[in-house]
């Protein structure tokens, strides 16, 4: 028997995650990191899903914001998802984790299309799957992907691994004062417009009452403590609504 707190969860990573000190691209150094993170929590028997933005690669806001097409930029954002995707499946699959991509965007030489049913056949064989091209559809972020996929394979969790330890009231970097939060309603988070996740993905997780948890992912083992449920981060629920 499993001794982690969740039998199924959503990893979500931000692209420049997978940046590290460099701030663009991909550094193997903390790719690989990131696979033996999630492959300590596979080895829990836990069903891993994972969502990873672009932003080490391409920022759809970024370009729309200069002058680009909102819808093309989105698009071209959606696609550097896919190389995230498949640099963590490479990562995986070398340390002998079996994993399966999944695109929202149809490329079949590169990644079999979403189905739903068939992302919980793998998850149910053992098998991280990885999930691309974000919502398929511009104007949605990655964190909205995550909070929609999640709710749709059945996940008890979604964990967004950060750069930080849990939320905060300001930014820490910028603010040495501010205070960390352990445990916050979804609406505080839209009241005090918290730069968590986006709005819609906190109203899709606050709908459906899909907790959330906020952790540094750069620490590790931090992964597989919050899998087997320490208290670490900062946890998101509905509280008193």
């Amino acid at each position: 028997m499993s001794s982690a707190k969740y039998r199924r969860l959503l990893l979500k990573v931000s692209g420049e995650m997978l940046a590290g000190e460099q701030g663009y691209g991909i550094q193997p150094s903390i790719l690989e990191g990131l696979a033996e993170e999630i492959a300590s929590v596979v080895a829990l028997d836990v069903q891993v899903a994972v969502v990873i933005g672009g932003g080490n690669i391409f920022r759809g806001i970024a370009a729309s914001a200069s002058g680009m097409e909102r819808a093309s930029a989105d698009y071209m954002g959606m696609l550097a998802t896919v190389l995230n995707a498949l640099a963590l499946q490479n990562a995986l699959e070398r340390i002998g984790v079996m994993t399966r991509v999944q695109s929202a965007i149809e490329m079949r030489q590169l990644a079999e299309g979403y189905i739903r049913r068939r992302a919980i056949r793998h998850l149910e064989k053992k098998r991280v799957v990885i999930f691309a091209g974000g919502t398929g559809t511009p104007y949605f972020s990655t964190d909205t992907a995550a909070a929609l996929r999640a709710m749709e394979i059945g996940a008890q969790v979604i964990m967004k691994g950060t750069k930080v330890d849990g939320i905060y009231d300001a930014d820490p970097m910028k603010n040495p004062a501010a205070k960390k939060y352990t445990e916050i309603p979804f609406m505080s988070i839209l009241n005090q417009n918290l730069k968590v996740m986006d709005s819609t993905a906190i109203s899709l997780c606050m709908d459906n009452n899909l907790p959330l948890i906020v952790f540094n992912l750069k620490v590790k083992g931090n992964f597989k403590r919050v899998a087997l449920g320490e208290p670490i981060g900062t946890v998101v629920t509905l509280g008193n609504r």
